[in-house]
């Protein structure tokens, strides 16, 4: 199964971590809706400090594109991105509005 890992920085507020981490052990049901709509099998969060590590697993036919449309298209999705903001911050060196940025794969142990 295809893995996807992305990074992102959460707001130097320790309040605001503590709500991010609150809404992230209660994720509304419409986004675990939408992002297994969207063929992605297992998504795991990780946190250090104020930075965050997004590693998805997806299906073999998963497309960025889709999701992409697929979020665009719903109005609960919309409403989740638009809170998270408030607790997220760009990474240095991205585009205005940018969140999740894809990291690299430097080593493997097994391929």
């Amino acid at each position: 199964m295809p893995r996807h890992c992305f990074t992102l920085d959460l707001k130097e507020d320790p309040a605001l971590i503590s709500e991010y981490e609150q809404h992230h052990s209660a994720v509304w049901p419409e986004i675990l809706e939408s992002i297994q709509e969207a063929g992605i099998r297992q998504m795991d969060i990780y946190r250090w400090g104020n930075r965050l590590f997004m590693i998805m697993e997806v299906e073999e036919d998963f497309s960025f594109e889709r999701k992409n449309e697929l979020d665009a298209a719903n109005p609960k999705v919309q409403e989740w991105e638009k809170l998270m903001w408030k607790y997220q911050q760009a990474l240095p060196g991205t585009k205005p509005g940018e969140k999740w940025q894809p990291m690299a794969k430097l080593f493997s142990l097994n391929g």
